[in-house]
């Protein structure tokens, strides 16, 4: 058998994390040029807030369908498989991006970019864990988050040098870079000793047919579920709310999703050391749910505030919400080698696909509220403690995985 890694820098982990941060530069480009890219095809300011909510939707379909296809596929055919696959798919997506001329094409491209974007972190994640030592690979997959998450640091630099249609070139010629760096990257030898066991690998409906086997999987996805509000909704749209609050200046939404995730990819890498210091996944993740709960507090009230306050807090949500590192690890570690990848891929997936989901909750609130002063942002913290609560609760009942023996398959 293989020899699992005792050191948190290897080739695994490189490609990995390079892998991810050409993931995260494809899936924030278009809340990064929404706006520009959306005015560009003569759409009113009104339209662009309308089909920007649909487009981000239908990318984060595309997630939730490919993040079930792919993480079966990492199960039955092997990780480094999807880690290729994946990253063709959007690559090519992200080229076709470049020539759309209409809004629906453009859902169209997202949703077979998001597809292709499905793969990555959790194939990544899986080969990373079974072939880092169990001691370290808190560190480990904290690194490839760290680093992967400055993707969106780097869309956003070279969406204030170069046209959106040249920024999603950049992304798909970045992604056919990555491949010839997947050469050097070898299968882990749990899966190869899996398969060759003849167990069943990769039964998405085994997450369905074990109770206990059912709970775990669900509170896996639930513990993720403020990341995405944090970011599909108030960051990505932090120039509605702005207006809302009454901030004169002008809040750019890509300038926020820019400063939140130089501060979530800071977060990632310190919430492994905080982790392996309290020897505990939950404890990390309690702490950072605590910080996100105070920044959403001083996320809703900036009444007549600053476009540089709204920065600051922004960068505080995204540091509070830097947890994505654990919750896919813990996830990764909930169940056995026949049914890693496939829990490792589709769990971040569903909590990237539950977007379209508040949004209809956000705008379900937004009427039940409409006759209060401000029904888009009383929508909008309600639609927040929902989330809080669901995923606190989740997290309560998620089991303890820090340390966890990996090296078994699920019956």
């Amino acid at each position: 058998m293989q020899k699992q890694s005792s050191s948190i820098f290897t080739i695994a982990v490189l490609v990995a994390a390079l892998g991810y941060f050409v993931d995260i530069y494809d899936l924030l480009l278009f809340n990064i040029v929404r706006v520009d890219s959306l005015t560009e095809m003569g759409l009113s300011a009104a339209q662009v807030k309308t089909q920007g909510e649909f487009i981000i939707s239908i990318q984060m379909t595309g997630l939730l369908i490919g993040g079930i296809v792919w993480g079966m596929m990492g199960d039955k055919k092997g990780r480094l498989s999807v880690l290729f696959g994946s990253i063709i798919l959007y690559s090519l997506a992200n080229i076709a991006n470049g020539f759309v001329q209409t809004p629906n094409q453009y859902a169209l491209t997202r949703f077979i970019a998001g597809i292709g974007l499905a793969g990555e972190l959790g194939a990544g994640i899986t080969l990373v864990t079974e072939l880092v030592s169990k001691e370290k690979r808190g560190l480990s997959t904290s690194l490839v988050a760290g680093i992967g998450l400055l993707g969106a640091v780097a869309a956003f630099f070279v969406s204030k040098n170069f046209n959106w249609r040249i920024c999603y070139f950049i992304g798909g010629g970045l992604g056919f870079c990555l491949l010839i760096l997947r050469i050097s990257v070898f299968e882990s030898s749990m899966f190869t000793q899996t398969k060759q066991s003849g167990v069943s690998r990769g039964n998405f409906l085994m997450f369905f047919n074990n109770k206990r086997r059912f709970r775990k999987y669900i509170c896996a996805i639930l513990i993720g579920l403020p990341t995405w509000y944090v970011i599909g909704v108030l960051i990505a749209f932090s120039n509605n709310f702005a207006k809302e609050f009454g901030i004169a200046e002008t809040v750019l939404s890509k300038t926020a999703t820019m400063f939140a995730y130089v501060f979530i990819s800071i977060a990632d890498i310190l919430v492994g050391f905080v982790s392996q210091w309290l020897k505990s996944r939950k404890k990390a993740l309690y702490i950072f749910y605590i910080l996100t709960i105070i920044s959403i507090i001083f996320f809703f009230n900036q009444q007549n505030g600053t476009a540089a306050g709204m920065y600051v807090i922004c960068a505080a949500l995204g540091f509070a919400t830097g947890f994505w590192a654990i919750f896919v690890t813990m996830a990764a570690e909930q169940f056995g080698t026949n049914l890693r990848a496939t829990a490792a891929t589709t769990a971040p997936n569903m909590v990237r696909g539950s977007l379209p989901l508040v949004f209809i909750l956000f705008k379900w609130l937004q009427t039940i509220f409409a006759d209060m002063p401000h029904p888009y942002i009383t929508a909008g913290w309600v639609t927040g403690i929902v989330v809080m609560v669901i995923a606190i609760i989740a997290a309560y009942y998620t089991e303890e995985t820090f340390g966890k023996d990996l090296d078994y398959v699920e019956q």
